[in-house]
């Protein structure tokens, strides 16, 4: 058995949006990383949220509002690194006379408008919905609301790309990889890793040890470093459904429900409306995590008492569920324990840091990434500056409001493309789209189409630059193309990929190791 020996300043576990955050800005700084996943990129909790970047309107009635100002700052701060994959989103909120007053709701939006020092998105509106066509989809009962600002992300895309900019900075990459164990050793930390695809055993070294393992942060606790005294994680369960359109325009609905949770339905895919979430305490394997009828019940239900047209369980064409990993504060209801991210930091005097990752947010991950490298300030003197809040992720250099001529000039350059299609693939990609595209003149020129408008060169791209190994890995992670594929289609997917793996092996691992040779 071959043990290789390098040496980091720091070892990540976990390619969530909080792991592959803390990567990214680490090497910003200067300091050496790897970061080890046990499955693929955002597989877990960072790939099922709401795909919201969000204040976190709810939140202010349980007086956090710390965490709300923040999220509320960083709403725009992301919007501004990311506008192909981020873009603004309007919200109605129907006034439901039997829940919250109004005159709460108008105090809880004023706060949401004003926390944040916002600049780019528009405030906060009341409607009539009797005569605006906002309301038309709704019940005529509902006869006032307002409308406010968020954003919407492509929650997994941000994690594959907070990756890409890591390694294009240095970071080792390594996915489809677990921590086996960690033990400190003449003040270093000593990792042995596992390649979970051809079980090869390897060992690095590293100064400091960040355990951003999400869900299993307890358990990473636990198992690779043989801990009795893990902190506990309460684990909840979110879960989401997928129906058919339900209306022709592009806001989003949050609707108060008589349990005192609220519900969003959202406009998705462009032919689809998501609908979520539960919040549901769980135990057992966070990747096992599942919607069960009640849950599909309940969100129907939730929905339906806002809708003129019902929606049934019969109406589902997807679902997904993910465990967010809360720190265990003893609040008595799931949807009640804190959102906000706790840090741990352990070590010092000689020992070997070690930094734990408790909670946090798709919309605070980099906030969190920068009090991480704050607590481990003490141990790389030398660290450079924070940086990320002006940092464009990849394909981002542009501005927010020029995403549509954007758009319009990529089909200008590829003519061949459909108005649809350029517009996914600049969603995806950005300006780095036309690299994708190079010298291609037709769709013929793009290589084999798997379905929907999935193309061989996309899907060597995303195997070559994003990770991407499986099926599964494109068509519900780099994409949401699965919702439009057939399952003949998905089997020669895949079996192209298999194919490809070992064409593309080279690349990918000078995408892991940032173009490194």
């Amino acid at each position: 058995m071959g043990v290789a020996e390098r040496s980091y300043d720091l070892a990540v576990v976990g390619g969530g949006v909080n792991g592959c955050g803390i990567a990214r800005d680490a090497a910003g700084r200067g300091l050496t990383v790897l970061l080890a996943e046990q499955g693929d990129l955002a597989s877990a909790t960072s790939s099922a949220s709401t795909k919201l970047v969000h204040g976190g309107l709810r939140y202010l009635e349980y007086y956090e509002f710390r965490l709300v100002r923040e999220a509320l700052i960083e709403r725009e701060v992301l919007l501004r690194a990311a506008p192909h994959f981020i873009w603004p989103l309007r919200f109605v909120l129907p006034h439901h006379r039997g829940l919250r007053p109004r005159w709460m709701i108008r105090l809880g939006l004023f706060l949401y408008d004003h926390l944040g020092g916002r600049k780019i998105l528009p405030g906060t509106r009341a409607i009539d919905l009797r005569r605006d066509p906002i309301g038309a989809p709704l019940r005529p009962e509902f006869r006032f609301g307002f409308e406010y600002s968020d954003c919407w992300v492509e929650d997994a895309r941000l994690v594959v790309m907070n990756a890409r900019d890591a390694a294009d900075r240095g970071v080792d990459i390594r996915t489809r990889t677990r921590v086996v164990s960690a033990r400190r050793e003449d003040g270093l930390w000593r990792v042995r890793l596992e390649d979970r695809r051809t079980g090869a055993i390897s060992e690095i070294r590293a100064r400091a040890l960040v355990n951003a393992a999400g869900p299993w942060v307890s358990a990473f606790l636990g198992g690779a470093l043989g801990r009795n005294d893990p902190d506990r994680v309460r684990m909840v369960k979110g879960s989401h459904i997928v129906v058919p359109k339900l209306y022709d325009h592009d806001r989003c609905y949050i609707f108060q429900n008589a349990d005192g949770r609220i519900c969003f339905a959202i406009p998705y895919e462009q032919d689809f409306t998501l609908i979520g979430t539960t919040d549901l305490d769980y135990r057992g394997n966070p990747g096992e995590a599942a919607i069960d009828a009640s849950e599909i019940a309940y969100l129907c239900e939730a929905v339906s008492a806002y809708f003129v047209k019902p929606v049934s369980p019969a109406d589902v064409v997807w679902t997904y569920s993910g465990v967010r990993p809360l720190y265990d504060d003893g609040a008595s209801k799931a949807q009640e324990a804190t959102r906000d991210y706790v840090l741990k930091l352990e070590g010092g005097d000689g020992q070997a840091p070690l930094l734990n990752v408790f909670g946090g947010k798709i919309t605070t991950a980099r906030k969190l990434a920068e009090a991480a490298l704050e607590k481990l300030a003490a141990a790389f003197p030398a660290m450079g500056a924070p940086w990320t809040d002006t940092g464009h992720l990849p394909g981002g250099d542009i501005a927010v409001a020029s995403v549509p001529a954007a758009v319009a000039d990529l089909r200008t350059r590829h003519p061949y493309l459909t108005e649809r299609h350029a517009a996914r693939l600049f969603r995806y990609y950005g300006t780095k789209a036309l690299a994708m595209l190079g010298d291609a003149r037709s769709l013929a020129d793009l290589g084999r189409l798997f379905g929907a408008d999935l193309t061989a060169r996309e899907v060597d791209h995303m195997m070559r630059t994003e990770w991407a190994e499986t099926a599964e890995d494109v068509l519900w992670r780099r994409s949401k193309l699965g919702l439009r594929f057939k399952p003949d289609e998905v089997a020669a997917l895949e079996s192209y990929m298999a194919a490809r793996r070992g064409d593309v092996a080279t690349g990918a691992v000078l995408a892991a190791q940032g173009g490194r040779s």
